[in-house]
């Protein structure tokens, strides 16, 4: 939802959007939306033997952080105001490393939940690529309209895993 974002401001940013600029939006947040999950994997697998015993809290955490942050986000105005319109490398690698840092730690997660790590990074990037590319034509055609909304979204539904995650854990879910 991150990149679903920015994506939205650099259509916003640029002033007549091409097939390109959505593609290279889409390739630039769906890479790196896929390598950071399978870094963090790698380190949470590597780690993994010292920690089970707080794994879900961990987990619970990291997802809350990082999905409070995503709805703190969403409720603060003008981000796209400030948004370069070059989709040069210079310009898109610290949007796509800004944009995906919070999937590294979801992948750390992903290792102490025994997720089957290349078929989750693989849908991750693919969803990623998507909305993305999407999110520069909807920029360029609906304005700023969906960016808070996207945010506040994906926020809630990583709260929502975190909690699920602890509940699980504890047996309160079944």
């Amino acid at each position: 939802m991150d990149a679903f974002a920015v994506s939205i401001c650099k259509g916003l940013s640029v002033g007549a959007v091409r097939a390109r600029h959505a593609l290279t939006a889409g390739l630039w947040f769906g890479g790196f939306q896929a390598l950071m999950p399978f870094l963090g994997w790698l380190l949470g697998s590597r780690f993994q033997g010292l920690i089970t015993s707080v794994d879900h809290w961990i987990a619970f955490v990291l997802l809350c952080a990082i999905g409070g942050n995503m709805v703190r986000e969403s409720r603060t105005c003008g981000a796209c105001g400030e948004m370069d319109a070059s989709f040069a490398p210079k310009v898109m690698l610290p949007l796509a490393v800004a944009t995906s840092i919070d999937a590294l730690a979801v992948g750390v997660t992903f290792a102490f939940l025994r997720v089957d790590i290349l078929p989750a990074v693989c849908f991750i990037g693919a969803v990623t690529f998507v909305f993305s590319f999407a999110g520069v034509k909807m920029g360029s055609v609906f304005g700023a309209r969906y960016q808070s909304k996207a945010e506040l979204f994906g926020g809630g539904v990583l709260i929502g895993m975190g909690i699920k995650i602890l509940l699980e854990h504890l047996g309160v879910l079944g």
